[in-house]
């Protein structure tokens, strides 16, 4: 199973000033991949919270993905904390510098070449787009905080990281949860691989819990499923058969 960390960076997202739109899209992208999201971090742009908060979900799993505080202004610390939290120090990128000096041209000012500043040792990750990379440490991919550059540049570089994807099916019940508690623990004792949720609804006219049964085996959630619809019976108002996840799949 393929791992994953999201750390949000930005004092505008923690006090309101912006809603963040980042987390919210690759939740979505990462669980159509097969990528098992573990932890969601929002930090403001402070480098020792930075430093710390990426070194510690770099432990842990397979993949980080940091957003915002990538720029030339004052708080765009994130490379500076990133190279802190890995002992290392920020140095200027020469291919990313040619291609800053490049798109700027007479407008270049000084600024600009921040975006050229990368962790000592980062590798620059290409997908489509060769004039603009992603950059990444280790296992750290540091990306951009505005949504619509922040989703062009996973996008280009998401295949980096598909594995087996998720199955997924739905069950809606016109039963209390309390009414269909006993049903879901023999279900869930029968098929240990297979990640069981219950929600309850209070404002459908036709049902009142919605089960979502997934797995990476498309077998053991078909079984799952037939065996909940059986022991539940009539209280079952529709299910959707077993499918594969993707971005666009209500969970």
């Amino acid at each position: 199973m393929t791992t994953a960390g999201i750390v949000i960076i930005g004092d505008e997202i923690l006090t309101g000033k912006f809603a963040d739109e980042n987390a919210a899209f690759l939740i979505g992208e990462l669980r159509a991949l097969g990528v098992e999201l573990r932890r969601i971090v929002v930090i403001p742009d402070v480098l020792d919270d930075i430093a710390a908060t990426v070194i510690d979900l770099a432990a842990r799993f397979d993949h980080v993905f940091t957003s915002g505080g990538v720029g030339p202004t004052h708080d765009d610390v994130t490379m500076a904390g990133i190279a802190q939290g890995f002992g290392t120090r920020v140095v200027r990128e020469p291919v990313l510098e040619d291609r800053v000096r490049a798109y700027w041209g007479v407008r270049l000012e000084a600024p600009n070449l921040r975006l050229a500043d990368v962790p000592e040792g980062a590798e620059l990750v290409y997908g489509k787009d060769q004039v603009w990379p992603v950059v990444a440490f280790r296992n750290v991919y540091i990306l951009p905080g505005v949504p619509a550059l922040f989703r062009r540049k996973f996008i280009d570089i998401r295949d980096r990281f598909r594995t087996e994807p998720m199955t997924v099916a739905r069950v809606y019940i016109d039963a209390d949860e309390g009414q269909i508690a006993g049903d879901l623990d023999v279900v869930v004792a029968a098929f240990p691989a297979v990640r069981i949720g219950s929600y309850p609804r209070f404002t459908e006219r036709d049902f009142k819990v919605l089960i979502t049964l997934e797995a990476r085996g498309p077998d053991e959630v078909a079984g799952a499923l037939a065996m909940m619809i059986a022991r539940i019976g009539g209280r079952v108002v529709r299910h959707e058969a077993p499918a594969l996840a993707s971005a666009t799949t209500p969970r």
